[in-house]
């Protein structure tokens, strides 16, 4: 529980608290997402679409999918407008449950050899849902963890929320690969895959639990008490932070687009185009993973003495990763098994300080909205079609060309790191968002 401040009275978050709540919640939110993003390679070509064009199955699967990320800047606006309006605690708690209901219908699902076409469009509802869900989770969650930090430690609690990535993806990625060993192909494609989904109701029960212990932000406070709320923070971040939103959006692109090449299309093309089993891959995944999490802590200690110089280091490193990541990929399984360490070493450095980053561009009335819309149309720029643009890039072209992908988006997020301002020693506290 939260204690009071000794002379104010007011309740104050433990430092602990705040950042397991912070971490729990996005670690179910990321889960529930890689799960689904696991499933569409693959479970749901095999169930849900038409088994007369496997190849077809596989790129419609991709595109729903991407539906996700559509949903995303309509949950960052709704879940946004109340977060800065009420509160981030309540708004915490309903993006949650969300992303939970969504998640666990999935595993409920007729297939498509019970109700045919039906099957994918509930497929493609359940998957806008979790967009929703996670348009609101991310930027809370990040706002849980800085508006409670000391001024030198916002790198430092708001890493906490991004490890959520690593851990759901190890979970999600282990749950498939222990299913996958101990039932058999039979058993998996009739029942097993549902598992993961309907399991994941234990985690959001546990999810809301942590998150109705907390207290409000001091600094949400604060604003509160000053009476600074915005009768329409969408409004405001698109009239008065436009700067800040398409900074933003830039910053994050690389991120999104990196990390979508490691894991999804780097699960579709090995174990298609490059014949590994599902199994090895799966295990060749979770090895790496363990890259993007050690990189994220180290990131966020570098970011306190300074956020822009991290960010553009490590930019400029995934362009030039994204010139040799094909003949690594091709390289058997060492190389590949090498490819996937750097790429995810590298995605753990910049998405270590990444949620600070963007969050500190916006003063507090709009910092729910402006950070998780920035954060929400990265995604559809740089990862809901990006599975499915590598896929036909290697297809037409030649897998270097998604390398070559992945540097261009690389070079435009060194543009928005150019284009933005260092933040590290500002009060987040301090700037007033104006009234509209």
């Amino acid at each position: 529980m939260s204690t009071t401040h000794p002379f104010t009275g007011i309740p104050v978050n433990k430092p602990r608290q705040v950042l397991f709540a912070s971490l729990i919640g996005t670690t179910i939110e990321f889960f529930d997402f890689y799960i689904y993003a696991t499933a569409a390679v693959l479970v749901f070509p095999k169930l849900f679409f038409s088994s007369s064009d496997p190849s077809a199955a596989v790129l419609e699967s991709l595109a729903t999918f991407g539906i996700a990320f559509l949903a995303r800047p309509i949950g960052s606006a709704l879940f946004g407008h109340f977060g800065d309006r009420i509160g981030r605690k309540t708004t915490l708690v309903l993006a949650l449950l969300t992303m939970g209901i969504s998640t666990i219908a999935i595993g409920a699902l007729p297939t498509y050899h019970t109700i045919g076409f039906t099957a994918p469009l509930l497929l493609a509802l359940c998957r806008f849902g979790q967009g929703l869900g996670l348009g609101g989770e991310w930027g809370g969650a990040v706002l849980l963890a800085i508006e409670n930090a000391p001024p030198n430690k916002r790198a430092w609690y708001g890493m906490f929320p991004q490890l959520g990535a690593p851990i759901g993806f190890f979970l999600s990625g282990g749950v498939f690969l222990l299913l996958s060993r101990l039932l058999t192909d039979q058993q998996f494609f009739t029942f097993g895959w549902r598992l993961p989904f309907l399991a994941s109701a234990v985690l959001v029960f546990l999810g809301l639990y942590v998150r109705l212990t907390i207290t409000e932000t001091p600094v949400f406070r604060q604003a509160l008490n000053r009476g600074e709320q915005v009768k329409l923070p969408l409004l405001s971040v698109f009239r008065n932070y436009p700067r800040e939103l398409i900074t933003g959006i830039l910053v994050c692109l690389a991120t999104f687009v990196l990390f979508y090449l490691m894991t999804v299309f780097a699960l579709s093309w090995g174990t298609t185009a490059l014949h590994y089993s599902r199994s090895k891959f799966l295990l060749m995944q979770l090895f790496d993973i363990s890259f993007f999490a050690i990189t994220i802590p180290l990131s966020a200690r570098l970011a306190e003495h300074g956020r822009r110089r991290v960010m553009l280091w490590v930019t400029t490193l995934i362009g030039v990763f994204g010139l040799v990541m094909a003949p690594m990929f091709v390289a058997g399984t060492t190389g590949a098994l090498l490819m996937m360490a750097v790429g995810l070493g590298l995605m753990g450095v910049t998405y270590g300080p990444l949620g600070t980053v963007v969050s500190e561009l916006f003063p507090t009335p709009v910092r729910y909205t402006g950070s998780s819309l920035a954060f929400s149309l990265a995604g559809i720029l740089g990862a809901s079609l990006a599975p499915y643009i590598a896929t036909s890039l290697a297809k037409t072209y030649g897998l270097q060309y998604v390398g070559y992908y992945l540097t261009t988006s690389a070079f435009l997020t060194l543009l928005g790191l150019l284009w933005a301002r260092e933040t590290k020693d500002d009060d987040l506290a301090r700037i007033s968002a104006p009234e509209i």
